[in-house]
């Protein structure tokens, strides 16, 4: 997400480049690229308006700080319009006092709205609330199954009548189940339509008042752009929603809506939806999308996915075989299950400050690679995973992996070769305590195996490494964290 507006905005802080520092002649090249850029991006006409003269405004009215250079200052300039315009801090669900919470899901038919109810439910179902999911589209073939699927997918059960029953009575019997089983939480999946029309209106205008819901939330398509918060707006004019989710942000290269919904309908983003697993919907977070949107990742989103799928008895372990340089293939095929798990290569990838710049080439490259090691990984011995040395030593067992594993025998050198200089890197790096190019990772438990991979001095196992010996030092660039 946001890939064309980043791009864009790198070419902005070029125009600032060498300035002593911000003036009303100098500024104005970057404040027509940023306009443009915003434009492209999809996003509301009168948001940019009033986004660049507010830049403009605070560029211009900024004290110069010393040590910190224009391009910088216009920076975190930028980045605070962006904190802002998003709605500057999550706003949190709602939560009755009294059991259950009522959430009535809306929204156009084909936006995500089924999938996004059981992606919410099992948002919540993590944060330990117990929930029900309610089916009342009766409209929409299979409508009623597909949320039954999901539900039986991620465990979480659905009230339903059918097909042939009223979907205000579904809703109301709906929240009476939850109140006679102590549920916490009462997910409401409503119909959509191809357009707004009255009937659509009417029945959610009934529904609301039968349920009295905590929240009305309602499910827009990212890849409608600015259009998605003039819907947000209209949905509100017409029924009074609380907030919206915004599905299939991944695939909105953009990031238009994300930048328009507040401001055009006055109501906040609550969660945005990054890919079609269930588990691919994040609360969203004004000041971590404007660090992705200016290439700066989103280190704490990935610590917390980390998290999800982290157990801490293993994360001990790991840390002392890194020490003890005893990490074996085992340890690394379960560092890589990690990462599929936390969602796909490329997602986690540009979470990492500075990865964003890295091409769609060479992230599907580098999932390709990983798919690679796994294979060859799987065709090892129990005895060759926990002892990688044996490899090293016998051409005939590198020769049967080859073949057991589909790929040439070169590329399985090239994995245990890289494995073993990067097992002696990853104990350096962490008994000195950090991992060179991953900011952050270095004090985040069990993610040391990934930073010697992908960010770090370490090249990534059955990668080709290019040159040799010690990697040059680089000199430290001031950011606007530094500021």
């Amino acid at each position: 997400m946001f890939d064309a507006l980043a791009e864009r905005l790198e070419d902005t802080w070029k125009k600032l480049r060498g300035q002593g520092k911000i003036s009303q002649s100098n500024i104005q090249d970057a404040l027509q690229e940023v306009r443009r850029a915003l434009l492209e991006a999809d996003v509301n006409f009168q948001v940019v308006k009033s986004f660049v003269a507010e830049v403009e405004k605070n560029a211009l009215g900024a004290e110069v700080i010393s040590g910190v250079n224009p391009q910088q200052q216009f920076i975190k300039i930028v980045y605070d319009e962006l904190v802002k315009v998003m709605g500057e801090s999550n706003v949190p669900l709602a939560k009755a006092e009294k059991a259950p919470t009522v959430i009535l899901m809306a929204g156009l038919q084909g936006t995500g709205k089924t999938t996004a109810t059981a992606k919410l439910a099992l948002y919540l179902q993590k944060q330990k609330r117990s929930c029900l999911m309610v089916a009342t589209d009766v409209y929409r073939p299979a409508a009623i199954d597909q949320l039954i699927t999901l539900g039986e997918q991620i465990k979480i059960p659905v009230f339903e009548l059918g097909s042939d029953a009223n979907p205000v009575e579904i809703a109301r019997q709906g929240v009476v189940s939850a109140q006679e089983q102590g549920i916490d939480t009462v997910i409401i999946d409503t119909a959509g339509r191809l357009q707004i029309d009255q009937e659509m209106m009417g029945e959610l205008s009934q529904i609301k008042s039968t349920v009295n819901p905590d929240e009305v939330l309602l499910v827009v398509d990212a890849m409608t752009g600015q259009e998605a918060a003039n819907l947000t707006r209209t949905f509100h004019e017409e029924i009074g929603i609380t907030g919206a989710i915004l599905t299939k942000m991944d695939g909105d290269s953009r990031g238009g809506a994300a930048l328009s919904v507040r401001t055009i309908s006055g109501k906040p983003i609550k969660f945005i939806g990054v890919g079609e697993k269930v588990e691919a919907l994040e609360p969203f977070y004004p000041d971590r999308m404007a660090s992705r949107i200016l290439n700066m990742g989103d280190i704490v989103s990935l610590v917390e996915k980390a998290q999800e799928e982290l157990d801490i008895g293993d994360v001990e372990k790991m840390q002392r075989k890194m020490m003890e340089a005893k990490f074996d293939f085992n340890d690394f095929l379960k560092q890589m299950r990690l990462l599929k798990n936390m969602g796909s290569f490329a997602g986690v990838m540009k979470l990492i400050p500075g990865m964003n710049k890295i091409g769609a080439g060479a992230l599907e490259k580098g999932e390709s690679q990983l798919k690679i090691t796994e294979s060859i990984i799987n065709s090892m011995t129990k005895q060759e995973r926990e002892n990688p040395e044996l490899l090293a030593k016998s051409p005939s067992r590198r020769r049967r992996i080859a073949q057991g594993s589909g790929h040439q025998e070169k590329e399985v050198s090239r994995l245990i070769s890289d494995f073993t200089r990067m097992r002696s890197m990853m104990q350096q790096m962490t008994t000195g305590g950090g991992f060179p190019g991953m900011p952050g990772m270095g004090g985040m438990p069990g993610m040391g195996g990934l930073g010697g991979m992908f960010g770090g001095n370490a090249p990534m196992p059955g990668s080709r490494a290019k040159g040799g010996g010690k990697p040059k030092k680089k000199k430290k660039k001031r950011g606007f964290a530094d500021l």
